[in-house]
């Protein structure tokens, strides 16, 4: 049973990285003049996009998702709705602290803090539910339980590192299209999440005997 578990995450995180892929492809194909650089914020959405629907369609048809405490389900979409509202404004008060333009290019960070929703707290919601509890828990030393938990722990932390890591080739003196706010930023969270993808099933199953994980 363990193992399959394994395995069904191994194909979800397949489907969720060639969707990386596929939102860059079939634009440039659909859309004239589309280009990761000229036309960034355009892609940028075409991947929170694309995450954002096989995220939600993937953990509905595997029933991944933990119990809440509310059982009213208009009430958990609600606060999903306001948790992922909350974590745009986080993300872009954070990118702003960090350095990013307050006022000039304020669509532009507020559009990597949506990237960044979609690739992280959104994923949490999914397997997690509108519950700060099982938050704080799995974001704890120690606290995974499921190879779920431990899943969203590599992912979010890449993604994370990932955009963080791109802010470095803004300040330096190349003159290159990607430099520009918030490109690097915004190609760094799509390597960082999607080597979170494939890292983490392998992290895991390497692991496998450190760890006592309950199956959902």
């Amino acid at each position: 049973m363990w193992d399959q578990e394994l395995r069904t995450m191994a194909s979800s995180h397949a489907i969720l990285a060639s969707s990386v892929i596929m939102s860059t492809v079939v634009p440039a194909v659909l859309v004239r003049g589309f280009s990761v650089y000229e036309t960034h914020l355009l892609w940028l959405y075409c991947l929170a996009g694309a995450v954002a629907a096989v995220n939600i369609s993937a953990f509905w048809l595997l029933g991944i998702a933990s119990p809440t405490a509310d059982p009213n389900p208009l009430s958990r979409l609600l606060r999903s709705c306001l948790y992922l509202f909350l974590s745009c404004l986080f993300y872009h008060t954070v990118v702003v602290l960090y350095g990013a333009p307050l006022i000039e290019s304020a669509a532009e960070t507020f559009s990597l803090a949506v990237l960044l929703t979609s690739l992280t707290t959104l994923r949490c919601l999914c397997v997690l539910g509108p519950d700060v509890q099982a938050w704080i828990r799995v974001f704890t030393r120690h606290g995974a339980k499921t190879v779920w938990d431990s899943s969203l722990r590599i992912t979010v932390a890449s993604t994370v590192v990932g955009a963080w890591m791109g802010a470095f080739f803004i300040p330096l003196n190349w003159d290159r299209p990607w430099q520009a706010w918030p490109v690097s930023c915004s190609l760094g969270s799509a390597i960082g999440f999607v080597s979170g993808l494939v890292a983490a099933p392998a992290w895991i199953y390497y692991h496998r005997k450190q760890l006592t994980y309950k199956c959902k």
